[in-house]
């Protein structure tokens, strides 16, 4: 060895994380030119690589930067460093091509990125090449998983692959000081993907370039386009014109549920909606998600400028800004709000290809921006909210998924874990090494395409991640969707554990996992419907638990679904089943409740009989069917035209509440909940629930929108107030509040209220849906403690 190696060592780094499509090469070759450092650095399945020489202050000075400040995109999950021997003394310090082999992935896929600053001005320049590109992006910016097919994360593994760079581009590719070094979707007018239109299905004769002021004309004109975005098509139209609207909804089948609304920029926002400093922070943040918001009115309640059915009858707007260069060269050249839904057939995935907007909604659109860069991976939009200054994500997409964890469990027992999500809401977790990874949002299991979805999105993680479970997790339902999948595949591969979680308990433990925590917790598990232990439908579970069982501690009383499902579309079933525990049928046919007179009397007269004899019924528990109940007996629904409609009602009816404005000619009592004890757990009366809140409305007539409001408000505080009564008796254990019920912002704002008063440590469900979008995780949290432990029940096939 010569005096110069003599004066060196030699240190390999592989880190692991998110740290391919993030700029985090090019950070390594200036940081180690900073500090004079020789050596390599490399991307492969595992990670990066990197290779070090040089004397140990800079060495540790490197690791020490790297540590602390690494890109803005990236996150570090794993930084291992070894000593080696120096076999030949290197000269300079030297990014090395990628290489790709069969072993199973470590490294996280990065979710897609929104335009960064340097991007869009480079787009309004006109002396810059990329002058009113839509497809300009950096290493800082751009498509991630939308696009990629394979790990690592490299051009000719992603749909990039077609496109030769021009000299420009692959110049700035292969400069290592240029923004744009190994930015794999990086392209320009002369050499990226190129926009077309199609006007009534027909493919129009003009350039990319005339493109986007076509788009703009037909907008203005009020008509109806598919827009292909980063993930999939949007529908649009113009958000300001009611007629443009009215026609999306008609041609879309969707009548009530609200439409996400994008705005040019945040000047624009504020004039339709109101939001705390977080708020409008989470609005503009690098994720771009559809944020909700609280519906800046006027005094007829309506919001400036909008269409008023692009959020009919509630207080809130979901508003979202440009988050590619396409968006914001169409807003830009509108200068109005569009509204920006999904496209896609109601219940089905949303479509990533023309073939499909052609197949499915020939008849729903006007003209198609289509362009020939593929979708890979289908990834829909984020919606998130911001309740008692914390961010709920509500759905889990492009900007956040896939969303990887580290489990931070000992490794050495730990499978390929594949958890396969519920029925609706769906997504799927994986674990392998010390990597939890939760999908984006699947959807509604509920037809043949969603299915095949769910599957395609199975052989996408699959085959990124060279994934092959040896254990799999499934909703205790036999029936759902992902249940049978999950029980067919075990069937076909040997070897292959399957266990079962009970729904509810899965909810809870979702949001253990987004702590990594695994002790006991008192968990309030409220949602729509789940299949409990004893088969009835459970939905208003208290429990404690901890990662390996759960012991129920109460819930609200059960009352019967006349004729099942049925009871959901139509949910004046649910109230008159709650009434006929309490009330003569006399008595309710003389109720004031126009769901009720509107049944004929032959109609009311054979669902009591089918109550009395118990004849397709089915037992229920859950609190989301109460609010259904409520907003039936309100007169704010007669049918649940979409999930969550009666609990949006509800909300923004209470929103409208004030103490000073009761009905003059009653005084009107509280509601409380009444709780009994059976069998040593809390059951909370909801039949008493209702026969407090049908006696003030048959004594305060008539029942105007002040009474409304008083009713939705007391109702959410009755709820809140269980809670913390219940809450208050374990202080030991920190509090979690999951199921889709707590996506209602009053509600939750008053648990975590009295959690603070009482200062009960209350765990945040962070960036997991409290929704069914994140019951897989808690499934894969439940899957992976109990093979620690050597639960883990073998299935028998």
């Amino acid at each position: 060895m010569n005096q110069k190696s003599a004066l060196l060592i030699q240190k390999q780094i592989t880190v692991e994380g998110i740290v391919q499509g993030v700029g985090f090469r090019p950070y390594v070759f200036r940081l180690a030119n900073r500090l004079k450092l020789k050596g390599t650095v490399l991307n492969d399945s595992r990670g990066v690589e990197i290779v070090l020489q040089g004397s140990m202050e800079q060495i540790d000075a490197f690791i020490f930067e790297l540590q602390n400040a690494p890109p803005p995109l990236a996150r570090i999950d794993e930084l291992i460093c070894i000593a080696q021997d120096i076999i030949e003394v290197l000269e300079q310090f030297s990014i090395l091509k990628s290489e790709a082999n069969d072993i199973q992935a470590i490294v996280a896929v990065s979710a897609d990125k929104s335009t960064c600053q340097d991007c869009l001005d480079e787009i309004n320049s006109p002396a810059n090449r990329h002058y009113h590109y839509p497809f300009t992006n950096c290493t800082n910016c751009g498509p991630r998983y939308t696009i990629i097919n394979q790990l690592p994360y490299d051009r000719h593994l992603t749909s990039m692959a077609t496109f030769s760079m021009c000299d420009d581009c692959a110049k700035a590719y292969h400069d290592p000081l240029d923004r744009r070094y190994h930015a794999q979707p990086v392209s320009c007018p002369a050499c990226g993907p190129q926009l077309r239109l199609y006007i009534d299905n027909q493919l129009v004769d003009c350039s990319p370039q005339h493109v986007i002021k076509a788009t703009v004309d037909l907008l203005a004109q009020g008509k109806i386009i598919a827009l292909k975005g980063l993930g999939g098509f949007h529908l649009i139209c113009d958000a300001t014109n009611e007629q443009a609207v009215a026609t999306l909804r008609q041609r879309k089948h969707r009548p009530a549920k609200p439409l996400a609304v994008m705005v040019p920029n945040i000047s624009q926002a504020k004039q339709f909606a109101t939001g705390t400093s977080l708020e409008w922070q989470v609005l503009t943040s690098a994720e771009k998600p559809i944020t909700l918001l609280n519906k800046l009115t006027l005094d007829k309640g309506e919001t400036p400028f909008l269409a008023a059915s692009v959020a009919p009858g509630i207080d809130r707007i979901g508003l979202f800004l440009p988050y590619t260069p396409l968006h914001h060269l169409i807003l830009e050249a509108f200068n109005k709000p569009i509204v920006a839904t999904s496209a896609n057939r109601s219940g089905e995935p949303i479509i990533g290809d023309i073939a499909g907007i052609f197949a499915c909604l020939a008849d729903v659109v006007d003209a198609i921006v289509d362009h020939n860069r593929p979708i890979a991976n289908a990834c829909d939009d984020s919606v998130v909210q911001v309740i008692h200054n914390q961010l709920q994500v509500i759905r889990l997409a492009r900007g956040f998924a896939p969303l990887t964890l580290s489990h931070g469990l000992t490794t050495s027992n730990i499978k390929p874990t594949l958890a396969v999500g519920a029925q609706q809401k769906n997504t799927i977790a994986l674990a392998f090494n010390r990597n939890m990874i939760l999908s984006p949002h699947i959807g509604d299991l509920f037809s043949i395409e969603a299915d095949q979805y769910f599957k395609d999105n199975l052989a996408t993680f699959k085959r990124l991640y060279q994934f092959s479970p040896r254990a799999i997790v499934s909703d205790h339902h036999p029936d759902y969707s992902p249940s049978i999948w999950a029980k067919q595949f075990v069937q076909h591969h040997h070897g292959v554990n399957l266990v079962s979680i009970q729904h509810h308990y899965a909810h809870i433990m979702a949001v253990m996992a987004a702590n990594q925590y695994q002790h006991k917790v008192i968990g309030f598990s409220f949602d729509g419907t789940g299949l409990g232990e004893d088969d009835a439908l459970w939905g208003s579970e208290v429990m404690l638990a901890d990662t390996s069982q759960f012991t129920t501690l109460g819930h609200f009383s059960s009352f019967k679904l006349i004729g099942g499902e049925q009871a959901i579309k139509q949910p004046v079933r649910i109230l008159l089943s709650l009434l006929f525990e309490t009330c003569s049928l006399e008595y309710i046919k003389t109720l004031p409740i126009k769901a009720i007179k509107q049944l004929s009397e032959s109609t009311l007269n054979n669902l009591h009989k089918l109550w009395l004899s118990n004849h397709h019924c089915i037992p229920c528990r859950s609190v989301g069917r109460l609010f259904d109940a409520l907003a039936v007996a309100l007169e704010l629904i007669d049918t649940n035209q979409f999930e969550g409609q009666a609990g949006m009602m509800i909300e923004s009816q209470a929103a409208k509440m004030d103490l000073n404005d009761q009905n003059p000619s009653i005084d009107l009592p509280d509601l409380s909940i009444t709780p009994q004890y059976v069998d040593n757990k809390i059951v909370w009366q909801s039949q008493l629930l209702f026969s407090q809140i049908i006696n003030i409305i048959s004594q305060a007539k008539p029942l105007n929108d002040s009474l409304r409001s008083y009713l939705c408000h007391q109702f959410i505080e009755a709820i809140a107030e269980a809670v913390n009564d219940v809450a208050q008796g374990y202080p030991q254990y920190p509090l979690v509040l999951a199921g889709g019920v707590f996506q209602n912002k009053r509600l939750l704002h008053r648990c975590l209220t009295n959690a603070e008063t009482n200062q009960h440590q209350v765990l945040p469900s962070q960036y997991v849906p409290v929704n069914d979008g994140g019951i897989a995780l808690g499934q894969l949290w439940y899957g992976l403690n109990n093979q620690q432990n050597e639960n883990l029940v073998t299935n028998s096939h």
